[in-house]
């Protein structure tokens, strides 16, 4: 729909039309609803001038003033209410949640990505940012200059940290309250629109971490308009929780899908990645999640879309097809690969990491099938987790060794080669960026970060005290971080310090290039190798070959199989090897094509591995073995 020929483009909000803005808003338990418009165009000898709006049956609330334009502050005020509140659907936000809503024209800007066909979900390598950490300025406009050097990474699709505006100076986003208003801390809504067209101008995709199932504790003004928006008939983890099923739950879920759309066809994202979504309940026929996914598609208005779940139970209806009863996600977070990574790199298995034991066992089962917990009792929740995913086809799987949560969840907030040894930390590299599923890098990843990255929220006084308090708690689960020597290191979130230090430095690209060059190779290597690119299902097998050794075989008619050798142990002697897995194609050797030990990537080097005296795997290593011609030379 075309606003300025007088249609809506969505269905609450401020929206400019040919006769003036046209404000809607839902408020179905009050009497009458003024506009008042505080700054800019529309005002009255620059004071407030308010205006009434139109009450409808359906709880809506309309109209239009013909004087007010595109820099125009606005609030509403709700009855006779002395309080003014920020418009629900605001999509700007200058002064923050507690301030005015701005009128925004999202059709000033001048896209250039007319040619961009969108991101689906084969073949992509996904970065996690969060933009006020990913640069010393933390603006859309400096992460957007680092966008060539992503892409000549590797990097196709970038996974954003929420950005919704959420309440003080610095946060990570999950506790935004104007779920339409890209945050101001990062620069405006055009700021926001000029990062995606650039990315497209690189060929990266860009998808958005938004979070439907709480709002944050302070600024969120949705009650005084209606308490329909929650419910106490679950409960949640973060709060109250959303009301997608109960009475006024239709103008609910509508707000919601329209958010999901509005992010797609105003900003051009590629699709979207949904926080939490075991905190998002609905026993509606119809699914919101089911909804928002159909939205996306539709709004995508046929560019290739991708859409990620958190799902801490590991549902997999997630990502079935729409008609097969699911909710047609196209990927999920694999967790079970993660702690199983972080348990082989660590030696610790405390806290939620409990159930795994890093075993070369738990890789081979992770890259077969996904997930490894999908009904079996789990100790640490005292409950079945996880559902069948035999099915599910690898690349729906999202495969990580950090993200934003499992960092700083060290408590320290330090990655994980600064928890390991380099030959161990480079050999889980390649396993994640070789393996069949979606590959995820969290920013700095690629060149080994010193740089830390904590929790961090600037709340007021006295919910910062409680957020302190409630952090430290969580993190005690983990009875190494319980100790008091522990708890005296833990930084405090709402200090500065905490998120000026997760400030990325990119000169470390220069002092950690070999690090650097390791991610950037295999990432090269999975997108030119045409068996490792591929992602087919049923495409890899594996064996264990020792305590912790495991061989991954990549199974290709056309191109040649290929081998993955592990070994997150010692070096290892496979002398006999009764493995078939390890056996070459008829009338062929096996021959290194890459190791994690190239003395360019920090190695020590690699000898012969298929020889004449049977395997020799070097210790905490990673090899990639490709069938060459059998000659009698090589047969010397």
């Amino acid at each position: 729909m075309h606003t300025k020929q007088g249609l809506r483009r969505m269905l609450v909000g401020a929206e400019l039309t040919s006769k003036g803005v046209h404000f809607r808003v839902w408020a179905p338990r009050r009497r009458k609803v003024r506009v008042v418009l505080e700054t800019g165009p529309g005002t009255r000898n620059d004071k407030p001038t308010d205006f009434l709006l139109t009450a409808h049956d359906d709880g809506y609330f309309e109209g239009t003033v013909a004087d007010a334009g595109v820099g125009t502050r606005y609030r509403f005020r709700l009855d006779d209410d002395s309080t003014l509140y920020p418009d629900p659907a605001s999509r700007f936000q200058p002064e923050g949640p507690h301030g005015p809503s701005e009128v925004v024209d999202p059709e000033q800007f001048a896209w250039t990505d007319h040619g961009w066909s969108g991101a689906g979900l084969e073949g992509q390598v996904l970065y996690e940012m969060h933009v006020g950490t990913f640069t010393p300025e933390g603006t859309w406009e400096a992460a957007a200059r680092q966008l060539p050097e992503l892409a000549a990474l590797g990097v196709t699709v970038i996974e954003m940290m929420p950005v919704a505006d959420f309440v003080g100076h610095f946060g990570w986003g999950y506790d935004g309250v104007n779920l339409f208003a890209p945050t101001r801390l990062y620069g405006t809504p055009d700021d926001l629109r000029r990062f995606v067209d650039r990315a497209h101008a690189a060929g990266i995709g860009v998808i958005l971490d938004v979070v439907y199932n709480h709002f944050g504790p302070d600024g969120n003004y949705l009650k005084p308009f209606s308490e329909d928006y929650f419910t106490d008939r679950y409960k949640n983890e973060w709060g109250e929780a959303i009301n997608f099923d109960g009475p006024g739950a239709e103008a609910v879920r509508e707000f919601f899908i329209a958010n999901a759309g509005y992010w797609i066809e105003e900003f051009h994202f590629d699709g979207l990645r949904l926080d939490a979504t075991q905190q998002i309940f609905d026993a509606s026929h119809d699914h919101i999640l089911a909804a928002i996914t159909r939205r996306v598609r539709e709004a995508a208005a046929g560019r290739e879309t991708l859409l990620v779940a958190e799902n801490e139970p590991q549902e997999v209806k997630m990502v079935r097809p729409l008609d097969r009863g699911g909710y047609g996600i196209d990927a999920l977070w694999n967790d079970d690969l993660h702690h199983s990574a972080m348990v082989a790199l660590t030696g610790r298995n405390e806290a939620y990491y409990t159930d795994y034991h890093g075993t070369p066992q738990e890789f081979i089962s992770a890259v077969k099938w996904g997930y490894l917990y999908q009904g079996q009792r789990y100790k640490w929740q005292k409950k079945r987790r996880g559902t069948p995913t035999l099915d599910v086809a690898p690349a729906a799987f999202v495969t990580f060794v950090q993200n934003h949560d499992q960092v700083a969840n060290s408590g320290r907030g330090l990655r994980c080669h600064q928890l390991t040894s380099p030959g161990k930390c480079r050999a889980m590299t390649a396993l994640m960026l070789l393996a069949p599923g979606t590959p995820m890098l969290f920013q700095g990843q690629e060149f080994a970060a010193s740089t830390p990255f904590f929790y961090f929220a600037d709340h007021n006084p006295e919910l910062a005290k409680l957020v302190h308090k409630g952090r430290n708690e969580f993190l005690s689960q983990f009875p190494s971080l319980a100790t008091p020597a522990m708890q005296e290191l833990l930084i405090d979130p709402a200090t500065e310090e905490a998120f000026r230090r997760s400030k990325l430095d990119f000169a470390e690209r220069r002092r950690h290039a070999p690090t650097y060059a390791l991610h950037r190779d295999l990432l090269q290597l999975r997108r030119t190798d045409p068996v490792f690119h591929s992602q087919k299902p049923r495409g890899v097998d594996g064996a264990v070959l020792a305590e912790e050794a495991f061989v991954l075989r990549f199974f290709n008619a056309e191109h040649g199989d290929r081998l993955l050798i592990v070994n997150f142990g010692r070096d290892l002697r496979l002398d006999p090897a009764p493995e078939p897995l390890l056996a070459p194609p008829e009338d062929r050797r096996w021959d290194v094509r890459w190791s994690s030990e190239d003395p360019k990537y920090g190695g020590h080097g690699t000898p012969g591995v298929d020889t004449e005296e049977n395997w020799r795997v070097p210790g905490n290593a990673a090899i990639v073995l490709v069938p060459s011609p059998f000659t009698e030379a090589s047969h010397g």
